[in-house]
């Protein structure tokens, strides 16, 4: 999921950024029991993702044990591609997303401890793609587990630009 160098402009809108890296929203499934984004007010929730490809999680275990940093990095970039489809879903626009926040779950060993370097690849993704609209606080938690034993879970809240 690296990008070329230079193929991405900065004046260049969101969607043509997405584009030029190579990468497109994923289409997000449905679940019965949540949605994939709540809006409130201008803000929206967006619930937490995993880093999913076609409907096959993409990668499961612990980082620091199982899960190398630098796959745990590729699986941000994918989980928060999905986040970025359900903001997509509540704006209507990749180019009107801006992130507000971003929590970052990491399911790594106790003495792990490079959860933000397992953060930057998101946040770098987002900065990428929205430029200032990218620009996010964000908190980065090692926790001893995920859902269906992903290596990374991907919370966003955004507005609308």
């Amino acid at each position: 999921m690296s990008r070329p160098a230079g193929s991405a402009t900065p004046t260049s809108s969101p969607t043509h950024r997405l584009q030029a890296l190579g990468l497109d929203l994923p289409n997000l499934g449905s679940n019965p029991n949540y949605v994939d984004h709540r809006t409130v007010g201008s803000t929206i929730h967006i619930s937490g993702q995993l880093p999913y490809r076609d409907g096959e999680l993409l990668g499961q275990g612990t980082v620091g044990r199982d899960v190398e940093l630098q796959t745990a990095r590729e699986l941000a970039r994918h989980a928060v591609l999905n986040a970025l489809a359900a903001a997509v879903q509540a704006v209507g626009d990749l180019d009107r997303v801006r992130i507000v926040q971003m929590l970052v779950f990491v399911a790594s060993t106790p003495d792990f401890g490079l959860q933000s370097r397992v953060a930057d690849a998101a946040s770098e993704l987002l900065i990428e793609v929205l430029g200032e609209n990218g620009r996010h606080a964000r908190t980065a938690i090692g926790v001893a587990g995920l859902p269906r034993n992903s290596p990374v879970e991907i919370q966003m809240v955004c507005t609308a630009a």
